[in-house]
């Protein structure tokens, strides 16, 4: 064991011991009501252990101590500092973009609403990965309403649930507790979990259908939360929850500007998150909020930006393989880019080995690497860095080797995610016209055209200017293709029309 773990679990032996104490309890009686020898519990609070995850819940448990525990043993080396701290820079809460918008006040859908914590992907932003319980959905008025008086704001400002004056003063009475406790405790711990699980439920029902209401509420709840970050802040806490769980709001704001096409927005959410994430050495967070932000840069085609933000990427923490993995398929697109294929074809081969390697720390804190799913994004990567090395290079092997890697990715594709099935068709079509078949993208794309053009998201529709300037740009005179041109005239038509009577 290394000086900064046995330094880390030490932290926890103390913490350990403190509660014990506090409960009353010897060593051998705590031992006894969590089912371990004694010994062992002597061990951990001497930092010479590690402890066996299933004994740290039962811990938290028998010493009511809020998760505290679970919080120091999921990430030991990133626990919050003392409380003794300096303010963090007023930069950090500085202006946001967009601004408060009226929403439905829906509730979530009760079918969403997950029991626990990881979901979607999203981690306890103060426990990590260690497994928390997630508040009952019809809490959740009263919760909001602590939210709202942390943040002095009126109960049901955050734009969705019910809004009641009960659960107003309750919430307030709440917020009063909350406001002279620890990180973690009561009712803030409560609260972090409810709105991490209304994410999740935003996560979800964006899978289905995107809309300006789903935004609206992401970007609502976001500001709500730096305003607590900020109100915690000044009394001297570090607003370690708050500002995980605010750098998982800004990555999800972030995608859905791109959604509608805003990349500016985007990559401003973007900033915003890493920021957050930086300030709370959330390593996790600021892995996938680069990658993000390398896709964005890679979108305008820049090579040497796109390389700047992949690397960084693998710099955020080396012994994280699937941080390494993630670095090296987002490389592989920027070699593609700069029309280097030694070096793209390289880092491909590394992220197939990184990812054959993936350990179960690696799943707990990138879910969407796992299975199937996993498998999806990485030939998804895979196919899209060869994809651009054929376009760079003209080599209709590479290009062929993109469509296998393509078709694999959508062969893999959830049905519920429209949106990456109309990407990689289109990707699948341009992996043909780069290996010269011009009929075969054009069967391809044909039948998605319509709904790709209506899309208006970032990402697809860079694929459509590569696919149309190959097809158009090289086979021009062909029938299919000016057929297909044709199509393309009456698809942009038609939503030009729809988009101005929705206009009026």
């Amino acid at each position: 064991m290394s000086v900064e773990t046995v330094q880390a679990w030490g932290e926890f032996g103390r913490r350990l011991r403190s509660r014990r104490r506090q409960a009353g309890l010897t060593q051998l009686q705590l031992g006894l009501r969590v089912g371990y020898h004694h010994t062992l519990i002597s061990k951990l609070e001497s930092g010479l252990r590690e402890p066996p995850a299933g004994l740290v819940r039962r811990l938290d448990a028998v010493l009511e101590t809020g998760g505290e525990l679970a919080a120091l043993a999921a990430a030991p080396r990133e626990a919050p500092p003392a409380a003794d701290r300096p303010p963090l820079d007023r930069k950090l809460f500085g202006a946001m973009p967009g601004a408060d918008a009226p929403g439905s006040g829906e509730a979530p859908d009760p079918r969403l609403w997950p029991a626990e914590l990881p979901a979607e992907g999203l981690a306890c932003p103060l426990h990590g990965t260690a497994g928390c319980a997630v508040p009952d959905l019809g809490e959740l008025p009263e919760l909001l309403a602590v939210l709202a008086a942390l943040t002095g704001r009126s109960p049901g400002a955050a734009g969705i649930g019910p809004r009641t004056g009960a659960a107003g003063a309750r919430g307030a009475a709440a917020a009063a507790r909350a406001r002279g406790t620890g990180t973690g405790t009561g009712a803030e711990a409560e609260l972090l979990h409810a709105l991490t699980a209304v994410l999740a439920c935003l996560i979800r029902e964006a899978f289905h259908r995107t809309t300006a209401d789903s935004l609206a509420t992401v970007e609502r709840l976001l500001r709500s939360v730096v305003r607590w970050a900020e109100e915690v802040n000044a009394t001297g806490r570090l607003p370690y929850g708050q500002l995980r769980l605010a750098a998982q709001y800004a990555q999800v704001a972030g995608r859905l500007r791109m959604q509608r096409g805003q990349g500016g927005i985007g990559m401003a959410w973007f900033g915003h998150g890493l920021g957050w994430a930086d300030a709370v050495h959330d390593a996790p967070a600021r892995a996938t909020l680069l990658s993000d932000m390398c896709t964005l840069v890679r979108l305008d085609e820049d090579p040497g930006s796109t390389l700047a933000y992949a690397q960084a990427i693998g710099a955020v923490d080396p012994r994280r393989r699937w941080v390494a993995t993630l670095s090296g398929l987002y490389q592989a697109r920027g070699y593609a880019l700069g029309h280097d294929a030694a070096e793209c074809r390289r880092h491909i081969t590394a992220a197939r080995r990184g990812f054959a390697r993936l350990g179960r720390r690696d799943l707990l804190e990138a879910p969407w690497l796992a299975g199937a799913e996993g498998e999806m994004r990485v030939e998804s990567a895979i196919g899209g860095a060869l994809r651009d090395l054929a376009a760079a290079t003209g080599d209709r092997t590479t290009a062929r080797r993109a469509v296998e890697a393509t078709a694999r990715s959508r062969a893999r594709l959830p049905e519920v995610m429209r949106a990456t099935h109309l990407l990689l068709t289109l990707r699948l079509a341009d992996g043909w016209a780069c290996a010269g078949d011009p009929g075969a993208a054009v069967a391809v794309a044909g039948p998605v055209l319509r709904e790709a053009v209506a899309a208006r998201e970032l990402m697809i529709s860079a694929e459509l200017r590569g696919l149309h300037g190959r097809l158009f740009g090289r086979w021009g005179d062909l029938a299919e293709v000016r057929e297909y041109r044709e199509r393309l005239l009456a698809a942009d038509a038609a939503d030009a029309a729809e988009a101005t009577g929705s206009r009026l």
